[in-house]
């Protein structure tokens, strides 16, 4: 993204700032005004308060914008350091504040930082606009980008000015000056509505939890899960009462085991009209007011739709062949869904119910068909993951093995939550590679799913190394009982893990050019890779012991696991491609289409599916995706499903050449989690692969490959 590439390029002169003249208060250096003095630049958390994050933001925007006009009205000829790597080194201060409190805003908010964040987000669009929109500067790029063929250019040089005139385009920057106020007045509206769906979105998600009376009727919800239950209800107040908080996602973790099915509907209905009670949170105003303006964006920068111009960068291309790709599972996946329906109303029948089968339903009695075809039961897993040891046994030990890294605890490092741990990352050699933050467990200030980022990305040019985190939405035990997590909530640890590896592993010397800072539907192809080493035998061996005796978890029980790993994909495919071809419908509007009744347009572009929607909702439906709304994912949900096929060639590549190994490993960090995107993302998966991209692994794992 623009805004997002923007306030990740550093490098500016250090500043003061203090109150008001006449204020009795003395001075105070701002903590963004320079670099941290911790290891690797690290945020220290202990100094930084509420109030400097607006006078930070103010200042380095203007350090940055003094820094562009410099670059602008150079009157020496352009080259590619006074122009291009010059913009690379600006809005260090810019970059350090927006970091953090993006951080924050996000894991750790407040009614503060809410405040801030609407105050500053039309501000820092604003801003991205006074720089894209600069002609002075457009010039100095495009002169380079007409010759670019005779600057003697490295690679990684040729990529960033490729990057950057692209950059300028798409932004605006050839249009007409009554055509760039028009585009400034949209980017402003945008981010403003962008951010209130945010703040909606959260404040909806709180106030949706379910509450519940009687405890009875969390009946197979377990011990611990009834005591998390209490203790979410104490934190809001709510004495003798229990609270089932709302996950981001449509399905909630608590439908798979409570056995009261008015408790499920009730569950279940919180979530599916948790932004939608007509109410200050009801978003469903401002989803149809981003749609439109969106569409009208992308018609001013000469896009047919806002699906068009996101795409052109990306590994697709076209929505054309996003959408060609999602048709490749229809057929399969509904049949899929119907078989996997009929086996879950047979399980109703089965143990006396007389009813037909509805979403609150379907996971309570589909985990009860994986208990009779495979004999497995979820809680039955649990007492094998402990948290602690599947991160430090299971998530470090396989990167370990593949890429020879270890990690430390670093406890003196500041945190911004006494939830958060610190681990320093160093090579085989003892060399350090940067520190990783995790923070795992659900807070009602902290937005849902998981997620991961920088404090610092990794530059050569500015000679940083990364500072990354790795956020989550686990349910928190209760006091003294142990932190045990489900084989889902493994797998996230190991997904995000997979994109810290990403960001851990840049090597480049521009920092746009770094790390994560890749296309939507290449990024999620690290992370979902990392998937894959959750179950390998040896390091499923080495993680998943029993907390109490530390036995290793069953040969029986690991089969089961392995057995099981593809149940339910017609469900859990299904769910996901939804929500991409809802993403898709939304942002294939044209900028004549009239303003669109959100509850009507959803209904009409799942119906289009051919899925079953009735038993099988999407993920997240338009008034709660967050991903597309609020996130940068519009028009590039469907990247999840891409970035799978992608995966699952790439770990088919790792069979056919021995697994889990150091120089497999080695491989993969040499050709593709190092690269960032210093090269297109086809070439560069195809010197891996060894050929383009295909289906086909992911068509056979998830039993749709009819072929």
């Amino acid at each position: 993204m623009i805004v997002a590439r923007l306030l990740t390029t550093t490098a500016l002169v250090a500043t003061l700032w203090s109150v008001p003249a006449g204020s009795a208060a003395p001075a105070r250096t701002n903590p963004f005004a320079t670099a941290s003095t911790l290891p690797y630049q690290a945020p220290d958390f202990r100094k930084i308060e509420t109030s400097d994050y607006l006078p930070a933001f103010a200042q380095g925007m203007k350090q940055q914008l003094v820094e562009v006009t410099i670059i602008a009205n150079n009157p020496a000829a352009p080259t590619f350091d006074n122009t291009i790597a010059a913009l690379e080194r600006s809005g260090q201060m810019l970059s350090r504040v927006s970091q953090v409190f993006s951080a924050l805003s996000s894991a750790d908010t407040n009614d503060a930082l809410q405040a801030i964040d609407t105050e500053i987000s039309p501000k820092l669009t604003a801003h991205s606009d006074a720089i894209y929109l600069n002609a002075k500067l457009f010039a100095r790029v495009k002169a380079l980008y007409d010759q670019k063929a005779t600057l003697s250019l490295t690679p990684e040089q040729a990529q960033l000015l490729e990057v950057d005139y692209q950059q300028f385009v798409r932004a605006g920057a050839q249009l007409s000056a009554a055509d760039q106020t028009s585009l400034r007045a949209l980017n402003t509206q945008i981010s403003s509505l962008q951010t209130a769906f945010q703040q909606k979105l959260l404040a909806a998600t709180k106030a949706g939890g379910l509450v519940i009376d009687d405890v009875k009727k969390l009946d197979g919800l377990g011990a611990d899960g009834i005591a998390a239950a209490a203790k979410a209800a104490a934190d809001r107040g709510l004495k003798g009462k229990w609270v089932l908080p709302l996950q981001n996602s449509t399905q909630q973790p608590a439908l798979a085991s409570l056995t009261d099915r008015t408790t499920r509907q009730a569950l279940f209905e919180k979530s599916w009209t948790r932004t939608e009670q007509g109410d200050a949170n009801d978003t469903r105003a401002t989803v149809a007011e981003l749609a439109v303006l969106r569409a009208q964006k992308a018609k001013l920068l000469g896009f047919p739709t806002f699906a068009d111009y996101v795409l052109v960068d990306q590994m697709a291309k076209t929505p054309g062949a996003a959408s060609n790709f999602l048709k490749q599972f229809g057929p399969a996946l509904s049949a899929k869904q119907r078989s996997e329906a009929a086996a879950i109303q047979a399980q109703i029948k089965a143990t006396g119910g007389d009813f037909e089968l509805k979403p609150w339903d379907w996971d309570f009695y589909s985990e009860q068909v994986r208990k009779a075809k495979y004999d497995l039961d979820g809680e039955q897993l649990k007492p094998y993951f402990e948290i602690d040891k599947v991160l430090k046994d299971g998530v470090f030990y396989a990167a370990n093995q593949l890429y020879g890294i270890s990690f430390k605890e670093r406890k003196d490092i500041p945190v911004y939550n006494p939830d958060v741990r610190v681990f320093e990352v160093s090579e085989a050699n003892g060399t350090t590679i940067g520190l990783m933050y995790f923070d795992y467990w659900k807070r009602d200030n902290k937005s849902g799913g998981a997620w991961m980022s920088n404090f610092v990305g990794q530059s050569k040019l500015l000679g940083t190394k990364p500072v990354i985190y790795n956020v989550a939405n686990f349910t928190k035990p209760a006091a003294g009982k142990p932190a045990l997590i489900s084989f889902d909530d493994v797998t996230t640890m190991f997904h995000e893990f997979g994109h810290a590896l990403h960001g851990l592993f840049a090597d480049q010397v521009y920092p746009s050019l770094s790390g994560t800072n890749t296309a939507r539907d290449f990024v999620e192809f690290p992370s979902q890779f990392n998937e894959h080493w959750a179950l390998d035998p040896k390091v499923l061996a080495h993680y998943a012991v029993n907390y109490q005796t530390g036995a290793a978890m069953p040969q029986a029980l690991v089969d089961k696991i392995r057995a099981a790993e593809t149940f339910n994909q017609g469900y859990t495919t299904g769910e996901a491609l939804e929500a991409a071809q809802l993403d898709m419908a939304w942002h294939s509007l044209p900028a004549d289409a009239p303003k669109q009744d959100v509850d009507a347009f959803e209904a009409k572009a799942l119906a289009a599916m051919g899925l079953e929607t009735d038993k099988v909702p999407p993920r997240y439906r338009s008034s709660y995706f967050s991903h597309i709304w609020g996130g940068g994912y519009a028009a590039g949900y469907y990247a999840y499903a891409w970035t799978q096929m992608l995966d699952h060639d790439a770990y088919a590549w790792f069979v056919a050449n021995g697994g889990l190994t150091r120089a497999n490993g080695q491989r993969f960090r040499d050709l593709i989690l190092s690269r960032g995107h210093t090269e297109d993302y086809g070439p560069m998966f195809k010197t891996f692969y060894g050929k383009d991209p295909e289906v086909g692994p992911m068509l056979d794992y998830l039993g749709l490959n009819t072929k």
